[in-house]
């Protein structure tokens, strides 16, 4: 079964070639996904990696962990699972031109 790792302290300028790359030095790699922000499209610094087999992912950590890639010391662990977060709605919230739900007639 696959181990998804995260990875932080990614340069701004590594690509998931590169990170997946490094990654195969230990094991085999499945994915490696570097996250983007949506409007610049710039890297975050930060990706998730995910190896073929618990003690390949576990071999990851212990030797990338704090390793220097491109020029940053990277963090190497577990990823956590992705917490639930409320939808907001976007940018119509509703309420009216001031958007407190209060009625102005100018």
């Amino acid at each position: 079964m696959a181990k998804k790792l995260y990875v932080g302290g990614l340069p701004y300028s590594a690509t998931e070639d590169a990170l997946r790359d490094l990654f195969a030095q230990v094991g085999t790699v499945e994915s490696a996904t570097i996250i983007t922000d949506r409007a610049s499209g710039r890297s975050k610094g930060f990706g998730f990696v995910e190896m073929s087999t618990e003690e390949e992912a576990q071999k990851a950590i212990e030797t990338l962990n704090g390793k220097d890639f491109e020029g940053r010391n990277i963090t190497v662990n577990e990823a956590r699972p992705q917490e639930a977060r409320p939808r907001t709605g976007g940018f119509n919230r509703g309420g009216g031109r001031f958007n407190d739900n209060r009625r102005r007639d100018w």
